[in-house]
């Protein structure tokens, strides 16, 4: 049974085993593939996409993204999916739940979150896969809170933040850890549900 396991692990972190995980009406939550690579790399080429980034990804960076997140998937049982269009088969960027790797003062926590190209912007996209990876965080993997959190200029997130029912923590404003406090994007804002 272990070796059994074992081989599905290994496939699935090769990128040989897909899984969809959640599917809404127009969207498929699912695990990576490898050949996610090329189009994970342009969205995050897009200026637009990373405004309020640390910056660009670079090709390992996307390929290590990819791999962690499977592994992180077949660990823990949530991660930052791959968001595919239904009905066009086309990879929008992610949408999931994944805990950081850094400490604040609201840590250790789940963070939901999301990355969609451009093109897919005021369609409705990320606030449909976000409601459905809230009721997985909660009903499926029996979370107790979910967060978010992003700078104050990120108009956007913050509308998809409060339009699936997170409510701003007053008090848990942070300044990013792996930001120098005077860096730009420093300053961050903490939604809770």
């Amino acid at each position: 049974m272990l070796k059994n396991q074992a081989v599905v692990l290994l496939n699935l972190l090769m990128g040989k085993i897909f899984m969809n995980v959640i599917e809404t009406e127009r969207l498929i939550l699912r695990t990576w593939y490898e050949e996610d690579v090329q189009e994970y790399y342009r969205i995050n080429q897009d200026p637009k996409v990373i405004e309020f980034l640390r910056g660009p990804l670079t090709m390992v960076e996307v390929k290590d993204f990819i791999l962690f997140m499977n592994q992180q998937f077949s660990q823990i049982g949530y991660t930052l999916w791959a968001a595919e269009e239904k009905s066009s088969g086309k990879l929008m960027g992610f949408i999931g739940l994944d805990p950081p790797k850094w400490e604040a003062s609201f840590t250790p926590c789940v963070e939901i979150g999301w990355r969609l190209g451009s093109e897919c912007w005021g369609k409705g996209y990320a606030t449909e896969g976000a409601k459905a990876v809230l009721d997985y965080g909660f009903n499926r993997c029996g979370l107790k809170e979910i967060v978010s959190f992003t700078v104050p200029a990120n108009i956007r997130s913050l509308r998809v933040m409060e339009k699936i029912g997170m409510k701003r923590d007053l008090k848990g404003d942070f300044a990013h850890p792996k930001l120098p406090p005077e860096h730009r994007l420093s300053k961050h804002v903490l939604y809770r549900k």
